[in-house]
């Protein structure tokens, strides 16, 4: 596997895939990757003639600079994985190789796909996030694009991105990698205490317990 910094050089190795109509599977990230950012990987190295894998923490889409500071950073661990499942490119570029102008974020309005749930409480977290993918697609020109379903109304942000814009991009998803307990994977979880990620795969394990067909329940239930 290759690593890549620069725009300039991605777009030479890729242009060379693309004119001999090789397809391009392309995998966003943030680093830190677990199982479940493998699982995108493994898809699309059977999807795709190429798959490519971006590794950077994005500035914008975080309200908190306390936690973008925070944010796992563990890039030599995350080539040395991504080299075993056959990744082609992993693409490790600093904020002046994506944004090499001023980082202004445009707000994005997509009625509750962004206001509600964690658009919410995360003032403009996906005018981040819109950007950003915005902008990878860009320099990448990724034939399929690979999103997982644990952060459920990311991808489907971004499948509004697509549509609303005629992106040229296939956007696919892929479902949720857990721990035994239930847990899902996630980057985030280096950040949890033993306790905290008991607690929170106690929440995923209450909430499957009440989730009941309707063919189990009885008609009274119904009424």
């Amino acid at each position: 596997m290759e690593v890549i910094h620069s725009v300039s050089a991605l777009r030479k190795k890729l242009d060379v895939h693309r004119f001999n109509g090789k397809s391009i599977g392309f995998v966003p990230t943030m680093g830190a990757l677990h199982e479940g950012h493998l699982d995108l990987v493994r898809q699309s190295v059977a999807e795709n003639n190429i798959t490519i894998c971006s590794i950077f923490v994005n500035p914008t889409q975080f309200d908190n600079s306390d936690d973008l500071d925070q944010y796992p950073r563990i890039v030599d661990s995350d080539v040395e994985i991504l080299t075993e499942v056959n990744c082609d490119f992993a693409f490790v570029p600093n904020n002046a190789e994506v944004y090499p102008t001023q980082q202004d974020k445009k707000a994005v309005d997509y009625g509750n796909l962004t206001h509600a749930l964690e658009g919410e409480y995360r003032s403009g977290h996906f005018d981040g996030v819109v950007q950003v993918v915005r902008r990878l697609f860009e320099i990448v020109e990724p034939t399929r694009a690979y999103f997982g379903e644990k952060d459920y109304q990311q991808l489907a942000v971004i499948r509004h991105l697509v549509t609303s814009e005629g992106l040229p991009v296939e956007i696919v998803p892929v479902s949720t990698r857990r721990h035994e307990s239930g847990l899902a994977q996630s980057s985030r979880n280096l950040r949890l205490s033993e306790d905290g990620r008991e607690t929170a795969a106690h929440i995923f394990q209450v909430l499957s317990s009440m989730i009941v067909s309707k063919d189990q329940m009885s008609p009274d239930t119904l009424c």
